[in-house]
């Protein structure tokens, strides 16, 4: 047995890059393919069905105004956003289990959320808000807005006929509501985004474009928000490190570079420099560790590698990129279910679409991770190294240089990390739940943004200082080497003249770390800080770590180490567990030194 969904062929409004129809079949036989129809393994099929039947007559999160007006009074935002990312997350299940099944057992609920989500004043978060209140007239055009208004065109896109059947006149208000928040507004005003070179740049226009192509009527302003989103676009490539180097982390590129090619995939803009796509591509997979974790330098939420397959794919072969390929169809070996849960805050559907047509050739590509031996990005300054190609086995390490004041930054200049076997050993904490304070004037408050709870010396007692000035400078590498002066990322009070910070991974697989400096003063003992999930021991002239340790000359060196897991923060904890803070202080008052140690 078996269902036949027919999708609407993704009709063009403009100069979008031609579909073809697409067919699903729920098949209980072995994956095959033929013309344009695709065909879904039960496995897959029954992934996506069982994700909408956990919504099935569920009643649809309250978002009272008082949960909304908390991040004015206390700063507290995650409240709200896990009532709001709820409300959607149930509706694009609901949504891909109809397309899935196409029976109507989901009508019922999908159009009560279109209703409830259409009730909604604002779109977006309270964060990116003026006002304490959602107000229907005051529409702000930010992530969230318009990833909702592009969620509901996608509902709309994909159930149109059942939308009209079920409820005449849906469509029209749907059509009503978009232009009203996202089309108007986001074509009308001057919007700081759009000259971004972060992630919000992209994030909205690709999102922005979806509600163009299925909603707006008016010609003029669909020739003018087009011209607007390629200027926008070639503002943030232009921005972009040249090396496709994303200095907001792995956290972020799927938001970032993988939004402005879903951008391309909407609209060839002629513009765009391919090559620089290709190498913003090629950095999620230069920045796997293994096992599933990735180099987590800036703002991060999760110590794992890219969840975004429905987008990770279609990227690779938009670029022609084989690692990126390979690396698409290892993941997709796990289980493409599981991806799909989660594709973000809440599933995006028109990623899931437009993957889907590539299916077929996805289940045709060799798995393959990318265990690269070395990376070198120049213009982020980081550097990865691992023992040997294509084996996880061993020791990993990872250093980045850069200056303080890079997107989601944190205060890390001349930072490392260590892997053993693919496993967290020397770690960055990445960062917690985002409250007001996270993008204020209190940022370095917060601890996991400070110097102090990353790799780095605390330097005659002080930390490192936020501001693009405060940089590595005389960074030089060679292979599986990275050394550099971190001494102007500190201010002034530090009283350093250099410091000179080594890192290399040896031939013996050994990290062999070097601290050459000289202080033009002393003022108090000078500190090397690690961060570690695993529970030191401290013994002579060692810190163990489970099968691992550092080691140091006793004489020059004294270990301590503090227990700092912050398990009221359940993003750190759901991360770590548990973290502790190594401190090796120098014994010497002189105002020169170096210093030597070992991680093995």
């Amino acid at each position: 047995m078996h269902s036949v969904i027919d999708l609407e062929q993704l009709n063009t409004c403009f100069m979008f890059r031609k579909i073809v129809l697409l067919v699903l079949l729920i098949a209980a036989i072995d994956v095959v393919a033929f013309g344009s129809e695709l065909v879904l393994p039960d496995s897959i099929a029954e992934g996506y069905v069982r994700l909408g039947e956990r919504h099935l007559h569920r009643a649809w999160a309250e978002l009272p105004d008082s949960v909304f007006a908390q991040f004015k009074k206390n700063g507290n935002r995650v409240n709200y956003e896990g009532l709001c990312f709820d409300r959607r997350r149930q509706l694009s299940e609901l949504v891909m289990a109809e397309v899935v099944e196409d029976k109507g057992r989901f009508m019922g609920d999908i159009l009560d959320g279109i209703r409830v989500h259409i009730a909604e004043p604002w779109w977006g978060i309270p964060a990116h808000y003026s006002k304490a209140k959602p107000d229907h007239n005051v529409q702000t055009v930010d992530l969230f807005n318009a990833e909702t208004a592009s969620l509901i065109a996608w509902t709309r896109h994909l159930l149109a006929s059942k939308l009209e059947n079920l409820a005449p006149g849906l469509c029209d208000t749907i059509d009503s509501e978009i232009e009203h928040r996202i089309l108007i507004p986001a074509a009308r005003d001057k919007y700081w985004w759009k000259g971004a070179g972060m992630n919000w740049n992209p994030w909205i226009c690709s999102n922005w474009l979806a509600c163009i192509s299925f909603c707006e009527k008016n010609e003029s302003r669909r020739a003018d928000a087009l011209s607007q989103i390629e200027n926008s676009l070639q503002r943030f490539i232009d921005a972009y490190p040249d090396d496709g180097g994303c200095d907001e982390g792995p956290g972020y590129w799927d938001r970032a570079a993988a939004s402005l090619f879903e951008c391309m995939q909407w609209h060839d803009f002629k513009n765009i420099d391919r090559q620089k796509l290709q190498r913003m591509g090629a950095y999620i997979y230069k920045v796997y560790i293994g096992n599933d974790y990735c180099v987590d330098f800036a703002d991060s939420h999760t110590n794992r590698s890219v969840q975004q397959l429905n987008i990770l794919y279609p990227f690779a072969l938009y670029v022609n990129d084989i690692t990126m390929r390979q690396f698409a169809a290892h993941m997709f070996c796990r289980d493409l279910s599981a991806y799909y849960g989660k594709s973000g805050n809440f599933p995006t559907l028109g990623r899931e679409v437009m993957f889907l047509r590539h299916l077929n050739e996805l289940m045709a590509e060799q798995p393959h991770e990318p265990l690269l031996e070395e990376v070198w990005l120049p213009d982020l300054q980081i550097m990865t190294a691992r023992e040997h190609e294509g084996i996880v086995k061993g020791l990993y390490v990872a250093m980045k240089g850069g200056h303080n004041d890079e997107s989601h930054n944190h205060n890390d200049v001349g930072s490392f990390i260590v892997y053993a076997d693919g496993e967290p050993l020397i770690i960055d904490a990445g960062v917690g739940e985002y409250t007001s304070k996270t993008f204020s004037g209190g940022r370095y408050d917060i601890w996991t943004m400070q110097s102090l709870y990353h790799n780095l010396p605390r330097i005659n007692g002080v930390g490192q200082k936020d501001g693009k000035q405060y940089r590595a400078t005389e960074v030089s590498h060679t292979p599986k080497l990275l050394s550099m002066d971190i001494a102007n990322a500190y201010p002034a009070e530090a009283k350093v003249g250099k410091w000179l910070r080594t890192v290399m991974l040896s031939n013996k697989g050994k990290v062999c770390v070097t601290e050459d400096y000289v202080l033009k003063e002393y003022l108090s003992p000078s500190q090397i800080i690690f961060i570690t999930p695993v529970k030191p021991q401290l013994k002579r002239g060692k810190v163990v770590l489970g099968k691992h340790a550092i080691t140091f000359d006793r004489k020059a060196l004294v270990a301590d180490v503090e227990d700092i897991s912050n398990l009221e923060d359940s993003i750190i904890s759901g991360m770590w567990g548990t973290l502790y803070r190594i401190t090796l202080t120098l014994n010497s008052n002189t105002t020169t030194g170096k210093i030597r140690y070992i991680i093995d």
